[in-house]
């Protein structure tokens, strides 16, 4: 796939500014500061240009800012985890409902301090910083500008959401894979191509292959090189690669080798198969709802 210069410079500054995340994670030994959904972000925000996240440079600071603050503020009770998992989401649900953002990568954001653990308030002021500059650029190369209207935002697609993480939340539990219950880069993409008009079996596939891919790479480079610098260094363009490979654009798939470098040892060997099934779990769900939907569009508009 040609790219343009342009499109060339943007993927290096991104790439620049990912390593700049982990870096100073490094630097600091903090694994706080490593914000997966970072790399997602800036791939769909930089490089992609997803109109539907750029359209409202606001919330692109409010709404992760907002569900990390929510997912913190929840890991801190004693609760078992499939539970955070489903509380969390709830309450991602209704803020991102009261901001009327479809920004998807907020959910991961508010997963993030549940599967880490985090415990100190440096995961906040890296989601406040790293965010607020995201935006910053976004604002300062007027990216928001002449945009086309924003999807809307229908009841449909936040019940079907909800109703898919409480099954696969409660599956895991039952097979004593609770661990399993949050991949946020899957419900990025679940988020996403709920809300689009068409969602083809191919596509369902390439998603699958192309996140499930992107966690092998993360978990290999990491099993190779024990560096969370080198990890990222590597794997990020390996991603990129493989993205050009099946032709497509997921801005989630960048997060995989970031996540892989965060996790928990109970829950790091997991992650291919873990991403894996639960692509298969959630975008098959998407896949079967396009096909069977009614065509009228005669549904509830928020």
């Amino acid at each position: 796939m040609h790219l343009s210069r342009q499109t060339r410079r943007d993927y290096l500054i991104g790439f620049a500014f990912v390593l700049l995340m982990v870096a100073s994670a490094t630097w600091l030994n903090d694994y706080e500061i490593i914000l997966p959904e970072i790399g997602a972000l800036t791939a769909g925000l930089w490089i992609y240009h997803d109109q539907n996240w750029l359209a409202h440079p606001l919330k692109i600071f409010l709404a992760p800012s907002g569900t990390a603050v929510l997912g913190f503020i929840v890991n801190q009770f004693n609760w078992a985890y499939p539970v955070k998992v489903l509380v969390t989401v709830a309450l991602m649900l209704g803020l991102l409902k009261g901001l009327r953002s479809t920004l998807a990568p907020a959910f991961a954001t508010g997963l993030l301090p549940i599967i880490v653990d985090a415990t100190h308030w440096s995961f906040i002021v890296a989601i406040f910083i790293f965010t607020f500059l995201l935006m910053a650029v976004v604002l300062g190369r007027q990216l928001h500008v002449d945009l086309p209207e924003t999807r809307p935002l229908f009841t449909h697609t936040w019940l079907i959401f909800s109703l898919a993480v409480a099954g696969w939340s409660l599956l895991v539990w039952a097979l004593g894979k609770p661990e399993m219950a949050a991949i946020p880069p899957v419900l990025v993409v679940f988020f996403e191509v709920l809300q689009q008009p068409k969602y083809g079996k191919n596509m369902a596939i390439k998603h699958v292959l192309a996140l499930s891919g992107a966690a092998t790479i993360g978990v290999g480079i990491h099993i190779w090189f024990a560096s969370w610098l080198l990890t990222t260094l590597i794997a990020l363009p390996l991603v990129f690669v493989w993205l050009q490979i099946l032709h497509v654009k997921l801005p989630a798939a960048y997060a995989f080798p970031l996540l892989a470098l965060v996790l928990p040892t109970t829950m790091f060997a997991k992650l291919p198969l873990t991403a894996l099934l639960a692509a298969i779990f959630f975008l098959g769900i998407a896949y079967s709802y396009h096909y069977f939907k009614p065509t009228q569009k005669s549904v509830d508009q928020l």
